[in-house]
């Protein structure tokens, strides 16, 4: 497994690390961003949600902590590779994986050798799998 990759690193927004989301706001919010945009505060109104998201992460870095800490998650880049699923599976193991960031599971394990090595798949995040893996596990996603 992969750790150490840094949710607060200023590159946690290339390509293939980022996920879209869909947010309703009311026209006055709306407006009152691309004012914001308008006189320069921002670059567009995703660096304004950004922007506010990470700085509503940090006041709340306290009980995040301690809920990482109470639930035993991994907090950042968990990448799983063929070689240490197989090493699993050898050793009679199952792996009980849970992660708040993202859960990366190489693109040469197979299937059945996913579902060998996992035995359980909690992600708050995104999940990078191909998809014969994410429906080999999809009873075991929680």
């Amino acid at each position: 497994m992969v750790k150490g990759w840094n949710m607060s690193d200023s590159g946690r927004d290339r390509q293939g690390e980022t996920e879209k989301i869909t947010i309703n706001l009311g026209y006055v919010d709306l407006g009152r961003i691309d004012l914001l945009v308008q006189e320069g505060f921002y670059q567009n109104r995703s660096d304004f949600i950004r922007t506010a998201i990470r700085r509503q992460l940090d006041v709340q870095s306290a009980p995040v902590a301690a809920a990482l800490q109470r639930q035993t998650l991994e907090l950042g880049l968990c990448a799983f590779g063929r070689a240490e699923l197989e090493a699993a599976v050898a050793r009679g193991e199952q792996l009980a994986i849970r992660v708040v960031g993202l859960a990366r599971i190489a693109p040469d394990v197979t299937p059945e050798l996913a579902r060998a090595a996992i035995g359980s798949l909690t992600v708050l995040g995104a999940l990078q799998a191909s998809p014969a893996v994410r429906a080999a596990l999809a009873d075991r996603l929680a």
